[in-house]
């Protein structure tokens, strides 16, 4: 249960955090629909499974200590994202129609699996959070790991397919509202994570 509330809570803080992606599924709702939207918010399960292979075999080749340290400069990452989320909580807005181009030609859902592409977000994210995770909690428990990383993909794509089904016209008065008191959650939660993830990586390193 720790390793699924965890990958919740990164995965509400990643699928909240203002981006390219996120620009994507408003501007595709409001122009088309939540149908549309939420065609673009499930980009990131086509998109980020080699992503994810590429992070995981590039560390699972180096000591564990170097992933340890990796996964220590994550929870510093995630401290970051979790002290933004609550400074954003107080004034952030929805993107705009126009906040996003969408590629012309293009389907919802392969409009966002290029735009996620070519995000740098996802790989910074598997290179210093994701991947030393991932990693450090497979050699001990693969199925806690497997966990995680489902509860991870649940809340991202959840997150962003709750902002399309939000945006239709009964519910876009309140919108903005939402999406803050969102953000206030994730930051809260991201908070906790980054302080769980710090204790496991020093326990890693030997240095308690």
């Amino acid at each position: 249960m720790e390793q699924l509330a965890a990958g919740l809570a990164l995965g509400l803080g990643s699928g909240l955090a203002p981006g390219p992606l996120l620009a994507l599924v408003v501007a595709t709702t409001l122009r088309r629909g939540a149908g549309a939207g939420i065609q673009v918010a499930a980009a990131p399960l086509v998109t980020d499974l080699p992503i994810i292979l590429l992070s995981v075999l590039a560390l699972s080749n180096v000591p564990e200590r170097v992933v340890a340290g990796l996964a220590l400069a994550g929870a510093v990452v995630v401290a970051w994202l979790a002290v933004e989320s609550l400074r954003a909580a107080r004034t952030a807005t929805l993107p705009t129609r126009d906040a996003a181009d969408p590629p012309a030609g293009l389907a919802p859902l392969r409009r966002g699996a290029l735009v996620n592409l070519l995000n740098p977000a996802p790989w910074l994210f598997w290179a210093t959070v994701g991947g030393p995770f991932l990693v450090a909690t497979w050699r001990d428990a693969p199925a806690e790991a497997l966990t995680w990383v489902a509860g991870f993909y649940l809340a991202l794509v959840g997150a962003k397919v709750a902002l399309a089904v939000g945006l239709a016209p009964a519910h876009r008065a309140q919108s903005t509202r939402v999406y803050r008191a969102l953000l206030l959650a994730s930051g809260l939660a991201l908070g906790a994570v980054s302080v769980l993830l710090a204790v496991e990586a020093i326990s890693a390193l030997g240095w308690v």
